[in-house]
C-alpha cells in the first residue's frame, strides 16, 4: 500500500519538496485527516478545513521557522499543525496532547499563544521591526488574519503602524471567508463584500492590453493612458483602495482553494520587499457537507461528532446559555428598553433567540469589545438598558471601558459574562477566571454570581432593574446543576445548609460558596460537620460588592471558608477578608480558588483537581489550618 502524502511531512522542507501535481492530494488527505480526528475529539473544524490550500502554499513559499507564521486567532492553526510535523490529533485539546491554539511548547514553528482575536498584525510590527533593526533582511513575518478579526480596532491600529515603513518584509494574509463565528457584520464586512464580486482590475488591464494594442499607435497610447490611471481603475473595479490608502501594496482578490493561484500572490508579495496585503477569499468548512450545509457557523467548533453525518455523538444538553437565551427574551417581552449587544458571537453567548424575536434591538459590533462597552454607555445614556453578552475571557479586553465609560458616567449596563471560572479544554487564554478579581475595584460595579438555573434567571431580572450602574451577571460553561434550593434568606444571603454539632462548644465555620462552587462547598460543609463541627453554607449570590449582611455573619463565626473558581488573589475571599478587617471583625477567612498563573489545556475536572479544590482537598486544608489554631 503506498504511503500517504501526509504521513510523509516531518517538516516544512518536505512540503516545499511535493510536485504541483500533488498538492491536490494532499488537500484531500488533510480535509479526510481533519475531519477524522476533530470528530473524535472536537475542536475548531469549519475554520480549518477553509485555510488548507492557504497553509500548504505558505509553507511552500515561505521557510518557517526562519520565516515566522502569525495566526489570529490561532484556531486555524491544525493544518499548520499538521505541515509541521505534528500529526498526533488523539488527544486534541486534552491534557498532555495538543494544544488547539499554537504553543511554543509544541514547535518551534509556533509563536504567538495567544487565541483572543485582533493581536497578530500588532505582533507582526513588532516581530518585522526587529528583523530590520538586527539586519535580519533574510527573513519575512506573515501574519494570516481573518475578516472578522479585521473588526477588531486593535487590528487597524497595527496595520496604520505597518504601513508607516516601506521596506519591511511584512505579509499579512485577509483570510476572507464572510464569517467570524456568524457571517461578518459591519461596514468591512461590505467592502470585503465588494472585493469578493468585482472582476479585478488585472483582468480589466490584461483585457485592455490585448485589445487596444492591436490597434496601433492610437491603441498603444489609449492603453498607456489606461495604465497609468491603475488607481482609479482599481478603485473603479475593485476598491481596494481602504488598504492602498495606507499605504499598503494589495494583491488580489484570490482563490483561497486554488492552491497554485495563492501560491503565486504570495511570491509576489515576498518579491516586494515591503509590507504587502493578500487578500485569499476561502470558504468555511470547504470540503465537508455537513460544515458546507451548517449556515449558523460553518461548524466553527464542534464537540465530538458522527464523522459521516456532523450530528454530535451525544445531544446536547440544555446549558446555562439556554437559560440565558429563554430568560432574555422574556425580560425582553417584558421590558422593551432591554437591547442586547454582542461581539461576534450572536449565538455562541445565546443571543439568537433575542434577535430572531426582535431584530431591531441586538447590535452585533464585531470583534470589538472596547466598542461594545461604550457602545453600551451611549445606549445607556439614551434611555435603553442594554445587555452586553460576551464569554468572560473577552471582557478583559474592554476593562478601561467598563471603568472609564460606564461605571465612572454611572451607565446602567448589564455584562453578561458565559464561560466563567476554569473552562479548561481551550488553554489559558480562554478561563474566565479574572473576571472577579478584575471588577472587583470597579466603583459601584455590582457582581452576580448564580449557583443554578433558577437564580441566573433571578439575577438577570434583578440586574437589568439597576439603571445606576454596571452589573454583571457571570456564569460557567459546566453542565447545568440540579436546582440548589435555599434554607431561608438571611438579609439577602441564601442560607443552604446548617450542620449542628453534637457539641455545643465546637467550632463554628462559615462556608461561602460562589457560582458554580456552591456544590463543593456543600460538600466541604457536610465532610466539615462529620469532623464535628458547626457548619453553615451561604450564597451571596450577588458577590461583589461583599454584602454587608455577609460580614455581619462572619462575626458569628470562628473561621470562615470562601470557594471560588476565580482568582484567589483580589477575588471574592480576600474582598470578604478585607471587609470583616474595615469593620473590626478578627475571624480568619481561608480563600480558596485559582492561583495567579495560566492554566494548561485540560478538562474542567482535571484542572479542578491539579488547583486542589476538589471537596477533599479542602476538607483537608481547613482542618489542618483549624489544627494549627
Amino acid at each position: 500500500m503506498a504511503r500517504s502524502l501526509l504521513s510523509s511531512i516531518r517538516t516544512p522542507a518536505d512540503v516545499r519538496a511535493l510536485r504541483p501535481g500533488q498538492l491536490d492530494a494532499l488537500a484531500q488527505e488533510i480535509r479526510t485527516f481533519l475531519v477524522d480526528q476533530v470528530a473524535r475529539t472536537g475542536g475548531h473544524l469549519g475554520p480549518n478545513l477553509g485555510v488548507v490550500e492557504l497553509t500548504i502554499a505558505m509553507h511552500r513559499v515561505f521557510s518557517s521557522p526562519r520565516d515566522t507564521f502569525v495566526f489570529d486567532t490561532g484556531h486555524q492553526s491544525y493544518v499548520h499543525k499538521l505541515l509541521t510535523g505534528r500529526q498526533d490529533f488523539a488527544a486534541l485539546r486534552r491534557r498532555d496532547g495538543l494544544s488547539g491554539y499554537p504553543s511554543r511548547a509544541e514547535s518551534e514553528h509556533d509563536v504567538v499563544e495567544n487565541s483572543h482575536a485582533s493581536t497578530a498584525l500588532s505582533w507582526a510590527d513588532g516581530l518585522a521591526k526587529a528583523n530590520e533593526l538586527q539586519g535580519r533582511s533574510d527573513r519575512h513575518v506573515v501574519a494570516v488574519i481573518g475578516d472578522g478579526a479585521l473588526t477588531g480596532g486593535m487590528a487597524w491600529e497595527a496595520l496604520n503602524n505597518i504601513a508607516a515603513a516601506q521596506d519591511r518584509r511584512l505579509v499579512v494574509v485577509v483570510n476572507d471567508n464572510g464569517r467570524s463565528y456568524a457571517p461578518t457584520i459591519g461596514g468591512l464586512a461590505m467592502h470585503l463584500d465588494a472585493l469578493r464580486t468585482t472582476q479585478s482590475y488585472e483582468n480589466v488591464l490584461s483585457w485592455g492590453k490585448r485589445t487596444l494594442t492591436r490597434s496601433g499607435p492610437p491603441g498603444r497610447l489609449a492603453y498607456d493612458a489606461l495604465h497609468g490611471l491603475k488607481k482609479g481603475i482599481k478603485d473603479v473595479v475593485a476598491p481596494q483602495g481602504m488598504f492602498e490608502d495606507l499605504g499598503l501594496k494589495y494583491v488580489g482578490p484570490v482563490d483561497g482553494h486554488d492552491e497554485q493561484a495563492v501560491e503565486r500572490a504570495l511570491r509576489r508579495a515576498q518579491a516586494f520587499g515591503g509590507p504587502v496585503i493578500v487578500h485569499v477569499i476561502t470558504e468555511k468548512g470547504r470540503g465537508y457537507t455537513p460544515a458546507e450545509q451548517d449556515v449558523a457557523d460553518r461548524f466553527h467548533a464542534v464537540g465530538v461528532i458522527h464523522p459521516e453525518t456532523g450530528l454530535p455523538v451525544a445531544p446536547s444538553r440544555f446549558g446555562w446559555t439556554s437559560v440565558f437565551a429563554d430568560e432574555i427574551v422574556r425580560i425582553g417581552r417584558r421590558r422593551p428598553d432591554v437591547v442586547a449587544v454582542t461581539a461576534a458571537m450572536l449565538q455562541p453567548v445565546g443571543l439568537a433567540p433575542f434577535a430572531a424575536e426582535f431584530p431591531d434591538r441586538v447590535f452585533d459590533v464585531g470583534i470589538a469589545e472596547q466598542h461594545a462597552a461604550t457602545s453600551a454607555a451611549g445606549l445607556a445614556f439614551g434611555g435603553l438598558h442594554p445587555v452586553v453578552a460576551v464569554y468572560a475571557t473577552f471582557l478583559n479586553r474592554a476593562f478601561d471601558q467598563v471603568l472609564m465609560d460606564v461605571a465612572l458616567h454611572r451607565a446602567g449596563v448589564t455584562f453578561v459574562l458565559d464561560r466563567a471560572g476554569i473552562t479548561g479544554d481551550d488553554g489559558a487564554s480562554h478561563n474566565g477566571m479574572w473576571d472577579m478579581a478584575m471588577l472587583a475595584i470597579v466603583p459601584g460595579l455590582r457582581l452576580a454570581a448564580p449557583r443554578d438555573e433558577a437564580t441566573l434567571r433571578t439575577a438577570l431580572r434583578e440586574a437589568v432593574d439597576v439603571d445606576d450602574a454596571p452589573t454583571v451577571v457571570r456564569y460557567p460553561k459546566s453542565a447545568l446543576v440540579a436546582e440548589i434550593p435555599a434554607l431561608e434568606d438571611l438579609d439577602g444571603l441564601d442560607v443552604l445548609a446548617r450542620h449542628e454539632a453534637a457539641d455545643a462548644g465546637a467550632r463554628r465555620v462559615l462556608v461561602v460558596g460562589v457560582g458554580s462552587m456552591v456544590g463543593t462547598g456543600l460538600e466541604v460543609a457536610e465532610q466539615l460537620a462529620a469532623h464535628g463541627l458547626h457548619v453553615t453554607v451561604v450564597d451571596p449570590r450577588w458577590v461583589l460588592p461583599v454584602p454587608e449582611a455577609l460580614t455581619k455573619l462572619v462575626g458569628e463565626h470562628d473561621h470562615v471558608v470562601t470557594v471560588e473558581d476565580g482568582l484567589v488573589d483580589g477575588g471574592v475571599g480576600s474582598h470578604v477578608a478585607q471587609r470583616a478587617v474595615e469593620q473590626g471583625v478578627v475571624v480568619p477567612v481561608q480563600a480558596f480558588g485559582v492561583p495567579r498563573e495560566f492554566l494548561p489545556h485540560a478538562t474542567r475536572d482535571q484542572l479542578v483537581t491539579a488547583l486542589r479544590l476538589t471537596p477533599g482537598d479542602i476538607t483537608r486544608d481547613v482542618l489542618t489550618a483549624l489544627s494549627r489554631r
